[in-house]
């Protein structure tokens, strides 16, 4: 089933989810800045390029991932 908001296809490679990736290779104060500005981009947008509350979740994604950030830590 697709899932555009929490495992997107086109972020996908070779077995690799990009944000698992990007986990590995960014320190932790660059994947929060990336994960906030990611949540802005996405509110900013939401509604303009596709569906809104899409948007809106895709936004939350980037929070709650923040939250487990911390969690795991």
């Amino acid at each position: 089933m697709k899932d555009n908001v929490n495992h997107p296809d086109h972020y996908n490679a070779g077995g690799y989810e990009c944000i698992t990736v990007m986990r590995e290779l960014l320190t932790e104060e660059q994947m929060k800045g990336f994960c906030l500005g990611n949540a802005l981009k996405y509110l900013w947008r939401a509604g303009k390029k596709g569906d809104f509350i899409e948007d809106v979740n895709k936004a939350q994604w980037y929070l709650d991932y923040i939250e487990r950030m911390y969690m795991d830590a």
